[in-house]
């Protein structure tokens, strides 16, 4: 019989409807998420969170709580039938194609460690993700955005934490998560370049623009709390490491000052940061090293953006356009 680690995942088992040895089996996946995979703690909780949702589907759909036998057993009229429920409770494609990544990637680890297996899941089509297009700032919009920003705190250090940290995710293309990693050794105190770790553990290198390193230095400079070396960066009004959502709320009151839409999100900035560099002629490829993208795809989606905004020019300048 197949052994499990014995050593219990970070991911609460008490939130799946499964078996004793179902709930094992979650556990043994978790942890190769983590030690073999590198998956972060936030895409392995979300990963949880779509497993879950599919086993207390299950557990309704047969009448029990659902067992690896039960999977071993599910048809691809099961498989379909989750599906369907999620299509009509209102989630988007894009949900439905998440979900269902989830389902296989699980389904195979299974069936590699010898728990189940289950040929039926093959058969079932991923519902296409809609071509989303980021949603960028305007250059203006940015640059606005990042004067104000230090002038919405409530003490004059906060407001250098938050220009520095905005600045930080526009001038050199990080995800908010990458920026609130950094350590305070990491800090780019000076024009160069810096090593960013993002999705998966991957390092890459981005160039710090003189005004980023500016106003980091302003922020360190001020910043009342002893930064440690191995410390975050970026800390909050107690100096322990600043959460996400304290940021997205100071973007939220950007965003009701400037009169800017709710897709103007701190990950925008980052959007724009593409589109931006894309738009000034800068090379794809380049941009893709940049962003730390693993497919060409996924940076290619910055052209419609650019295009959009062509377009958008074109329509409001040309002569004939209206026409």
């Amino acid at each position: 019989m197949k052994q499990f680690p014995s050593v219990p995942a970070p991911v609460p088992l008490d939130r799946f409807a499964a078996t004793p040895d179902l709930s094992r089996a979650i556990a043994a996946w978790d942890r190769w998420l983590a030690d073999e995979r590198r998956v972060s703690p936030h895409t392995r909780s979300a990963y949880g969170r779509d497993l879950a949702a599919f086993l207390e589907f299950l557990k309704d759909h047969l009448g029990g709580t659902p067992d690896l036998a039960a999977l071993g057993g599910l048809t691809t009229g099961d498989f379909r039938a989750a599906l369907a429920e999620r299509a009509a409770r209102g989630r988007e494609r894009s949900s439905a194609a998440r979900f269902m990544s989830v389902v296989r990637n699980f389904f195979r680890f299974l069936e590699r460690r010898g728990f189940a297996a289950n040929a039926a899941l093959a058969a079932v089509r991923t519902p296409k993700r809609a071509n989303s297009v980021p949603k960028a700032m305007t250059a203006d919009d940015a640059s606005a955005a990042l004067d104000l920003a230090a002038d919405l705190a409530h003490t004059p250090w906060h407001g250098k934490r938050d220009a520095a940290l905005f600045t930080l995710l526009y001038g050199c293309g990080l995800r908010i998560g990458e920026a609130l990693g950094l350590m305070r050794r990491q800090a780019p105190l000076a024009p160069g370049t810096l090593i960013v770790t993002g999705k998966g553990g991957k390092s890459r290198m981005v160039p710090v623009l003189p005004a980023v390193a500016a106003a980091v230095q302003d922020y360190v400079a001020h910043c009342p709390h002893r930064l440690t070396a191995d410390g975050p960066l970026f800390v909050g009004a107690r100096g322990g490491p600043l959460h996400p959502r304290l940021v997205q709320g100071q973007m939220m009151k950007l965003r009701a000052l400037l009169g800017l839409p709710e897709s103007a999100t701190p990950h925008a900035l980052r959007h724009s940061f593409a589109t931006h560099l894309l738009a000034g002629g800068g090379d794809l490829r380049a941009i893709q090293e940049l962003l730390g993208h693993a497919s060409l795809s996924t940076t290619q989606r910055y052209t419609a953006v650019d295009a959009a905004r062509l377009a958008g020019v074109y329509d409001a300048a040309h002569p004939r356009a209206k026409s």
